[in-house]
C-alpha cells in the first residue's frame, strides 16, 4: 500500500471511530416571586410543602446565598437572559412599572427602557446559532410590544409568553390561573384548568416530541405571583393544616418595615397550594425527562426573579421570608435572596450546599459553558466550575439598584455586598445602613454608626459600581 494511501486510510478509521461529544440539554424552571424560604430545602420550618424540590436538592447542588439581579421580576429577567446588569439595559422597574412621578413623591424617577432591545444577545439565541431547538412557556413580560416577545428573542416556540407579568382578571375574559387566561399566545383549555399545570403539559409535549437535537427549555411559571388563587388538589389539605398550626410563643404577624408592614408568619393556605402545585409540576418535569431517558444528559437549574411577596403597604401580603428582612421590591435579604437548585451530569457531589454569593446574570455564562458554547465575557460569573469541580469564584462585590418607588413601600436606594458587608443607601434621606450578614443574616443590627470608616469606604464603592454600570439616579423635585 503506498505511502499516502496507508495514511488516508488510518485516517479514515480514526475518524469513524471518533465518536462525537453530545451536547447536553437544558431546563431552566423559574418561578415567579417564589421566596427563598418557601423551600424546604432552605428553610425546614416553612408551611409549605416542596418534596420536589428538595429532592432536586437532595440530587444536585443548592446555592443557599444566591441572589436575583433587582427586587423585581423584569430587570433579573432581562439579567438571566442576557447576563448583562439590569443597569446597563436600562430595565431597573417592572415593565412599564411603578406609577414613575407622583406629585407627593420627594424625587423623580429616572425612566426605563419598556422592552429587552433586539439587539442584545440572549440565551435562547445563542443556544439556537449552536444548533438547539429553543422553547419557552410561561411568563416573559420584556416587552409590551410583540415585536419583543420570546419568538423574537430566539425561542423556537412561545407558549404563554406576552407583554403582562401576571394572569389577567377581566370579567367573561380572563380568570387568572384558570382558563380562560385571556393570553393572546396560550390558546384556552377546558373550563377550570390551572394555568401551572398547563404550562407543565406544554413543556412534557415538547419534552416528548422535540426529535433528536439538543434542547433549551425555559419553563418560566406564572405562580406563585398575584391573583393568590389556589390550586385545586391541595387547597383544602392546607386548609385543615392551617387550623392546626400554631405560631411561635410572642411572634407577632406583621412588623413595620418603613411605611409598609412585613408579614412575619407563612400560614396563607391558597399560597401554600400554589406552591405546592409548583413543586408537583417540576416533579413531572423531572419524571418525564426519566421516562424520555434524558436526564442523564440535560442540566436543570430552578430558581426565582425575586423575593417572596411579604411586605406590602397593608397587610395583605401572601407569603414570609423566615428570618430574611422583607421581601420582594426591597433591597434588604427577603426581596433578593431567592432558591437556586442545579442538577445535572457532571456534578462533583450530590447534595452538596454552596455559601458561595451567586446572581442571577451568572446563569448566562454558566449554562453556554455546561453546553461548551463560546460567549463573550459579561457581568456574569461563570460557575460550571464550582457546579463540577466546587472551584471558586472571584467576585469583588455585588450590586442592586432600585431608583424607584414600589408598591411595597420600598423608597429609591441600592444596595452592595461585599464580603460579609452589606450596605443600603436610600436617596429620599441620604442615609446608608450597614449590616454583618454574616452574624446578621436578618439585617436587624444597623452598624453603620459603630463603623463608620467601613460604612464610608462600602459607600463609595456602591457609587462607583453605579456609574460604572451606567445607572441612572432619581433626582430631587423642583
Amino acid at each position: 500500500m503506498k505511502k499516502g494511501l496507508l495514511i488516508w486510510f488510518l485516517f479514515c478509521c480514526f475518524s469513524c471511530g471518533k465518536k462525537e461529544v453530545e451536547k447536553p440539554n437544558i431546563v431552566v424552571i423559574l418561578v415567579d416571586d417564589l421566596g427563598w424560604a418557601d423551600v424546604g430545602a432552605n428553610f425546614p420550618e416553612t408551611f409549605y410543602e416542596t418534596p420536589n424540590l428538595d429532592r432536586m436538592a437532595a440530587n444536585g447542588l443548592r446555592f443557599s446565598q444566591a441572589y436575583s439581579a433587582h427586587p423585581v421580576c423584569s430587570p433579573t429577567r432581562a439579567a438571566l437572559m442576557t447576563g448583562i446588569h439590569p443597569n446597563r439595559l436600562n430595565i431597573t422597574d417592572w415593565i412599564p412599572g411603578f406609577s414613575r412621578n407622583k406629585e407627593d413623591w420627594p424625587l423623580s424617577t429616572p425612566s426605563i427602557s419598556h422592552q429587552l432591545e433586539l439587539e442584545e444577545t440572549t440565551l435562547a439565541e445563542k443556544f439556537k446559532e449552536s444548533g438547539y431547538h429553543t422553547f419557552f412557556a410561561g411568563k416573559w413580560h420584556l416587552g409590551e410590544e410583540d415585536t419583543y416577545w420570546p419568538e423574537h428573542q430566539g425561542f423556537d416556540q412561545n407558549i404563554g409568553g406576552w407583554s403582562v407579568g401576571a394572569p389577567q382578571l377581566r370579567k367573561g375574559e380572563a380568570n387568572g390561573y384558570y382558563a380562560p387566561y385571556g393570553n393572546p399566545r396560550l390558546e384556552d383549555g377546558p373550563e377550570g384548568e390551572y394555568l401551572t399545570e398547563r404550562l407543565t403539559d406544554e413543556s412534557i409535549q415538547f419534552l416528548r416530541q422535540k426529535g433528536t437535537d439538543p434542547f433549551f427549555l425555559y419553563l418560566s411559571f406564572y405562580t406563585v405571583h398575584t391573583p393568590i388563587q389556589p390550586a385545586p388538589k391541595k387547597y383544602d389539605y392546607f386548609l385543615r393544616k392551617k387550623e392546626k398550626l400554631t405560631a411561635p410563643s410572642g411572634l407577632q404577624a406583621y412588623r413595620q418595615e418603613g411605611a409598609g408592614q412585613t408579614k412575619l408568619i407563612q400560614d396563607n393556605a391558597a399560597y401554600a397550594s400554589m406552591v405546592a402545585s409548583m413543586d408537583e409540576n417540576v416533579g413531572r418535569v423531572l419524571q418525564a425527562l426519566e421516562e424520555e431517558g434524558l436526564d442523564k444528559n440535560t442540566w436543570v437549574v430552578l430558581t426565582s426573579d425575586n423575593g417572596g411577596l411579604s411586605t406590602l403597604f397593608n397587610e395583605g401580603a401572601p407569603t414570609a421570608n423566615g428570618p430574611l428582612r422583607a421581601g420582594k421590591g426591597w433591597c434588604y435579604e427577603g426581596g433578593i435572596r431567592v432558591p437556586l437548585i442545579v442538577q445535572g451530569p457532571g456534578l462533583s457531589d450530590k447534595g452538596r450546599v454552596s455559601e458561595t454569593p451567586v446572581v442571577s446574570m451568572d446563569l448566562f455564562p454558566t449554562l453556554l459553558s455546561l453546553a461548551q458554547i463560546p460567549h463573550q465575557a459579561n457581568d456574569g460569573k461563570d460557575l460550571s466550575g464550582l457546579i463540577r469541580n466546587d472551584d471558586t469564584i472571584e467576585r469583588e462585590s455585588l450590586v442592586w439598584h432600585y431608583p424607584h418607588y414600589h408598591g411595597s413601600a420600598w423608597k429609591p436606594g441600592s444596595a452592595l455586598r461585599e464580603g460579609q458587608w452589606k450596605l443600603i443607601h436610600f436617596y429620599e434621606t441620604g442615609i446608608s445602613e450597614l449590616y454583618n450578614l454574616e452574624k446578621d443574616p436578618g439585617e436587624m443590627e444597623n452598624l453603620a454608626k459603630v463603623y463608620p470608616d467601613k460604612t464610608e469606604v462600602l459607600q463609595q464603592s456602591l457609587m462607583r459600581k453605579l456609574r460604572e454600570s451606567n445607572a441612572r439616579f432619581p433626582e430631587p423635585r423642583p
